[in-house]
């Protein structure tokens, strides 16, 4: 792998793992519950209607409450991790490396 490629990788990695538990904040899911009005109140009532008013255990509703509320556990925040990192090879590597960067010139 170049290292163009590999710093993209990194960078992705790194950047997924911070922004997961931002972007379950944002979406609704708080340590506090699930905010009203947001997209996570939308999921849960759109979950609620189809279980006959309750929200499954298991359900992706209840999984990303439990994660807003207590965190990302760390096997989690590892495939997080490579899948950022994936898509950061996928996608950076070929922006960061193409002719005339300044990584080709340090590379």
């Amino acid at each position: 792998m170049d290292p163009c490629t590999m710093i993209a990788a990194g960078a992705g990695a790194v950047a997924a793992v911070v922004a997961a538990p931002a972007v379950l904040a944002a979406a609704g899911f708080t340590a506090g519950g699930i905010a009203a009005g947001s997209i996570a109140s939308s999921l849960m009532s759109t979950a609620a209607v189809a279980n006959g008013g309750g929200i499954a255990a298991g359900s992706m509703v209840a999984a990303f409450q439990a994660i807003g509320a207590a965190g990302i556990p760390v096997a989690a925040q590892a495939v997080i991790g490579a899948i950022g990192g994936t898509v950061g090879a996928a996608v950076g590597g070929p922006l960061m490396c193409t002719a005339g960067s300044i990584l080709r010139l340090l590379f």
